[in-house]
């Protein structure tokens, strides 16, 4: 009888875990409104949260509640092209796009008033909650040479305060997720005192782990490598950030900087670059630049980009792709397919992450090989019920 027993309890759980949803893990993609291409829902089978990018900010600030609420597409639309139960988020602001934040945060009135209006649009669109991309509260965002840091230090508090205000307004079903920095440097109002506050009101973060290589620097890196993002990872877990709760950036789009010159072709990561930043306004110099997987090439970049593309290579040591054309001395960093896929078993089963995200989804269209690769990276972590083997980089 105890044999019995034993075999009808391991056959539930054996039937238990076979039924266990795809879904243990967040797939989180953003759609924008410059590339609003979706795939077939067969290939969307892993995508849990869909975030719609973006609304402005300072619509949020008006004291009277706005009649329309410009985006691109619709909630209803975009649910249409999903499958059922994926929830809908609606993103506000973006790079660049501070103001609303700012006004809002600055006083308990503006919280209010700002939560209040996002709670008003949630309710009229249908959406299931909203992603908040302040880029980025306490300094350190596009404008860091107009205004200094000092000039935003208020915006440390302020910052759990506004998220508190928007929990408050929404209630706790609702999800509320913020798109947070990768870069340490940029952690400036994620403190081990704030990151708990934060939480409090956020159900997840996502972490930017790509541009990791930007206009400010001044030697060649990877801009979404496996070490950078690791380095990410740590730097919110330090700061008591929950590892279930913390999603990592994917990034679906090459980047690329034109160096000084690399001495040694075989070893180019950390070559000097040019100075790809006006150092009086933080202007960028046009001496670096991307594009996404469904971005015509631009004609000067197509024979260096296809050498990229042919020759380049993954760097075992920092986890990326790469590439330095020593022709016209342009370094590419981007994620192959399956540089993304090593970063299941490398960042998040090492870390225990809640999930994954991808600026964007219709930036890999049309083929749509990153988002496979991560569907197959999902796949693998949630219904194999073990860790993956542990790959050395």
């Amino acid at each position: 009888m105890k044999l019995v027993n034993f075999l009808l309890a391991l056959a539930n759980i054996v039937a238990l875990v076979a039924s266990m949803s795809t879904h243990e893990k967040r797939w989180i993609v953003y759609l924008t409104g410059q590339h609003p291409v979706v795939p077939s829902k067969d290939m969307l089978h892993e995508v849990t949260h869909v975030a719609m990018a973006f609304m402005r900010s300072d619509i949020f600030n008006s004291e009277e509640t706005p009649s329309e609420w410009p985006l691109f597409s619709t909630v209803a639309e975009t649910r249409a092209q999903f499958l059922e139960g994926t929830a809908i988020q609606v993103a506000i602001g973006g790079w660049g796009d501070t103001a609303g934040f700012e006004k809002a945060a600055l006083t308990d009135a503006g919280r209010k008033t700002f939560a209040g209006n996002i709670a008003s649009m949630v309710h009229a669109t249908g959406a299931d909650g909203v992603d908040i991309d302040w880029e980025y509260p306490g300094g350190n965002g596009e404008d860091y040479k107009q205004v200094t840091n000092a000039e935003k230090a208020w915006q440390i508090e302020a910052f759990p305060l506004l998220l508190a205000e928007i929990r408050a307004a929404l209630g706790p079903d609702k999800v509320i997720s913020a798109a947070v920095p990768g870069l340490e440097r940029d952690l400036i109002a994620f403190t081990p005192a704030t990151v708990p506050r934060i939480f409090e009101s956020v159900d997840f973060l996502n972490v930017m782990t790509y541009d990791l290589l930007n206009r400010r620097d001044n030697v060649t890196k990877h801009h979404t490598g496996v070490q950078e993002s690791l380095a990410s990872i740590n730097a919110y877990l330090a700061r008591g950030a929950p590892a279930d709760r913390l999603n990592l950036g994917l990034a679906f789009y090459t980047k690329w900087v034109y160096t000084i010159d690399c001495p040694d072709p075989k070893n180019t990561v950390g070559c000097p670059t040019l100075l790809l930043e006006d150092p009086v306004t933080g202007g960028d110099l046009g001496q670096t630049g991307g594009f996404s997987w469904h971005d015509l090439v631009p004609e000067d970049q197509k024979a260096s980009f296809e050498r990229a593309m042919l020759y380049g290579t993954y760097d075992k040591k920092g986890g990326g792709h790469y590439y330095w054309d020593g022709e016209t001395r342009r370094w590419w960093t981007f994620d192959t397919p399956e540089a993304i896929e090593r970063k299941f078993p490398l960042i998040v089963d090492e870390k225990r992450l809640g999930g994954v995200f991808a600026w964007g989804l219709g930036e890999d269209a049309p083929e749509f090989r990153h988002l496979q690769a991560v569907n197959k990276g999902l796949e693998g972590y949630n219904k194999n019920g073990e860790p993956y083997v542990r790959e050395e980089l």
